[in-house]
């Protein structure tokens, strides 16, 4: 198998929120953009990432005593510097994919954000690897002639 980088792979210009950012405008960016995780930038520094599962822990339960209104007003003040990680695992675009893989085992995470020079420049998740390693493996069609 090549050994591939992370820039062969990964996810160019990520989308980001900053950390004043709603929960409510963070999870509808993610399902808009079809997106499990947002890198969070604070005047251009990476300073933490929020996933689709930190944002489902921090919604209210359904066994709430507050009212409609009330947990609206409360999401609607919540932003994502409260949920947010702050412990950033990343890699540069010159990390070998296995290296990355290796590190998203070690770390349980499912995506991290790519940094070179203290500048995100995108974002390397388990999907980008899988369709690395099913190109890989699928077998070259025929050439014509």
């Amino acid at each position: 198998m090549v050994n591939y980088q992370v820039l062969d792979w990964m996810t160019p210009n990520p989308i980001t929120i900053t950390p004043k950012t709603t929960l409510p405008e963070a999870h509808r960016l993610m399902k808009e953009r079809k997106v499990r995780r947002l890198p969070v930038l604070e005047n251009g520094k990476l300073v933490g990432i929020v996933t689709l599962g930190d944002i489902r822990e921090a919604e209210p339960s359904a066994a709430t005593t507050l009212s409609v209104w009330e947990l609206n007003y409360l999401l609607d003040t919540l932003t994502v510097d409260k949920i947010m990680r702050r412990n950033i695992v990343s890699v540069t675009p010159r990390t070998s994919i296995r290296e990355a893989a290796s590190l998203m085992l070690a770390h349980k995470v499912s995506g991290m954000p790519v940094v070179d020079n203290d500048r995100l420049v995108g974002v390397i998740t388990e999907s980008d690897i899988f369709r690395m390693l099913v190109r890989e493996m699928l077998p070259e069609p025929p050439k014509a002639g």
